[in-house]
């Protein structure tokens, strides 16, 4: 099965918020036709201003989609539609569920939660089979992975298929699992890292730095299992565990639940404030996005 689109058959793309925003921008700029859906909230005209904003970081002339208030309108003859409602479980589920009555009946939708399961989003739909998780990892318009999972395997590959064939890094979950594979992992980092901050170890700045000039530089070239496994240096990943596996356990042992009340949230909101408020959101932003194309460029061209 191959996902083909045309002027009459569009991916579709149902919300305009950061992440359907920029995957619009994203598919447009590879030529692809597209059609987003507004709910309303925003105007015709700040739709495609949203839209427009992240040409420059694809190095792409501006292309516009065709934008409809009418959800049934929008997603008619989409073979793919991408689900990018707020993260909310009683939207998504009735969205969902209404995307499989307007949209034809072999039509996939591809919802972009970042922690809700399949199980769960899919419990009200006629046809869960055509039900995936595709989870792009923000900016999508920019980095590579989308992590896919669900209960028909022909439906997986195929959405696999149309994301490889446009330049992304899609996985596969071989079980469901709250956030997935990357959230998890990120998410755990996260826990440590407030952790760390609670107990007065570091300054938010520091914390960053630890991660970005450190462990984080190896991370954009190898994930956990290939950075052990050059960590063991001629004997690999089985010299690692035999003579370096007892000290993560150790140091697993003192890993932090830090307790995230007021006084955390505050302190957390200082500490970023006090590293980063110098510089508006906006001038981070396109420092990450530039930095980011910047090291997907090295990495395509440095083998």
């Amino acid at each position: 099965m191959t996902i083909r689109l045309s002027q009459d058959t569009p991916l579709a793309i149902v919300g305009c918020g950061t992440i359907g925003s920029s995957w619009a921008a994203y598919f447009l700029s590879r030529r692809l036709p597209v059609v987003v859906y507004n709910h309303g909230d925003l105007t015709h005209q700040s739709v495609l201003d949203r839209i427009a904003a992240y040409f420059p970081s694809l190095g792409s002339p501006v292309r516009e989609p065709r934008i409809c208030n009418d959800l049934e309108e929008a997603v008619a003859g989409a073979p793919l539609i991408l689900e990018c409602a707020p993260e909310d479980l009683t939207l998504k589920r009735r969205l969902i569920a209404d995307l499989q009555d307007y949209a034809d009946s072999e039509a996939i939708i591809a919802s972009n939660t970042s922690s809700l399961t399949h199980s769960d989003l899919a419990a009200d739909t006629a046809r869960p089979g055509k039900v995936v998780i595709a989870h792009p990892y923000n900016p999508p318009h920019l980095v590579p992975l989308v992590e896919i999972f669900g209960v028909d395997a022909v439906t997986c590959d195929t959405v696999k298929a149309f994301f490889a064939s446009h330049g992304k890094s899609p996985v596969v979950l071989k079980k469901e699992m709250v956030g997935h594979l990357a959230n998890r992992l990120s998410s755990a980092l996260w826990r440590e890292a407030l952790y760390l901050l609670q107990e007065g170890v570091a300054t938010v700045e520091d914390i960053d730095k630890a991660v970005t000039d450190g462990p984080g530089l190896r991370w954009a070239i190898n994930g956990p299992f290939l950075t052990y496994h050059l960590g063991g240096g001629s004997g690999g990943i089985q010299q690692y565990l035999a003579n370096l596996g007892d000290s993560q356990i150790y140091r697993w042992k003192s890993l932090g639940a830090p307790e995230v009340d007021e006084a955390l949230v505050e302190h957390v909101i200082e500490g970023v404030e006090a590293a980063y408020g110098a510089e508006g959101l906006e001038k981070h932003s396109q420092r990450r996005d530039r930095q980011l194309t910047s090291l997907l460029q090295s990495r395509r061209t440095v083998d």
